[in-house]
């Protein structure tokens, strides 16, 4: 997160009091990132808001710009602009679409998640994140370099949340259930599972700093508990992460994250690997 030095920030009004704006502003507080303001429409000019809006910024002390453009959709113009002015970080308000209208069309925030080359910032509540809880969800299931540099790179922007916040970061991990052969003494009991992800969690957990207190290792589909966890901690932010799936010609994020982004009752943070981003970027050049 202290890395990131520009920020898009997507305006659904050129207001003062825009959520995705509030959470641009907290976070280049802290970083001294530049803010891009966008409003996406092809219709209404905005330029007469948008100089108003960049220049109260500029007079609080922000670096910011602003402008208005469409490119043919929201997200392939989203997309356009993050790629043209160089931004790490994409903060949107989530709007959740109608479950038919999801079940004949890809929802617009799935697609922006699915083939933005940069970090997604999906804000969902006015929950103040000032001394809140922050949730970084891990999978220590898949060992794989992807998914351990995944894990740092969750955990790392998670403990940055949490300090600019000031409140607490948890970490999430779920864990399958055991096969249900009872009668065989070789099959693993609960206890061994779970004793197997935990083990796995040493790492992050003494290198971050996580104590056992923090971190949260439960049975079940990851779907179902990180939104469960984070309404039971009443978390602001929740910090996932997606990986690349082999055999397929485009990179998608995974089917926990599309599953989680309604289901959440906090903002959402999603990353990518460098392998995926590097893949999108290609894919944004065409």
């Amino acid at each position: 997160m202290q890395g990131i030095r520009s920020i898009l920030v997507v305006l659904e009004s050129a207001g003062q009091h825009d959520l995705a704006l509030v959470r641009g502003q907290l976070i280049a507080r802290v970083t001294g990132a530049h803010l891009h303001l966008l409003i996406c429409d092809r219709s209404q000019d905005h330029s007469t808001l948008l100089t108003e809006l960049k220049l109260g910024l500029v007079e609080q002390g922000y670096s910011a710009s602003a402008e208005q453009a469409w490119s043919g959709s929201l997200h392939e113009t989203i997309i356009g602009v993050q790629q043209a002015e160089g931004c790490a970080l994409v903060i949107k308000r989530h709007r959740a679409e109608q479950s038919l209208k999801k079940a004949l069309l890809t929802p617009v925030d799935w697609k922006l998640l699915r083939e933005c080359p940069s970090a997604v910032l999906m804000v969902k509540t006015e929950r103040p994140w000032h001394a809140a809880n922050i949730l970084a969800a891990v999978d220590v299931g898949n060992p794989d370099d992807g998914h351990q540099h995944l894990h740092d790179g969750i955990i790392d922007h998670g403990q940055d949340l949490a300090q600019l916040a000031k409140g607490a970061l948890h970490v999430v991990c779920a864990h399958p259930a055991p096969m249900l052969s009872a009668p065989d003494p070789l099959a693993p009991r609960a206890d061994s599972v779970e004793a197997r992800y935990r083990e796995a969690c040493r790492a992050f957990q003494q290198r971050f700093a996580i104590d056992d207190l923090h971190l949260h290792i439960e049975e079940g589909p990851a779907d179902v508990l990180i939104p469960y966890m984070a309404h039971k901690l009443e978390a602001a932010v929740t910090v996932i992460g997606t990986v690349a799936r082999s055999g397929l010609s485009g990179a998608l994020i995974g089917n926990t994250a599309e599953a989680v982004l309604d289901a959440l009752e906090s903002d959402v943070l999603v990353l990518k690997t460098e392998e995926i981003i590097d893949h999108l970027v290609e894919l944004a050049r065409r």
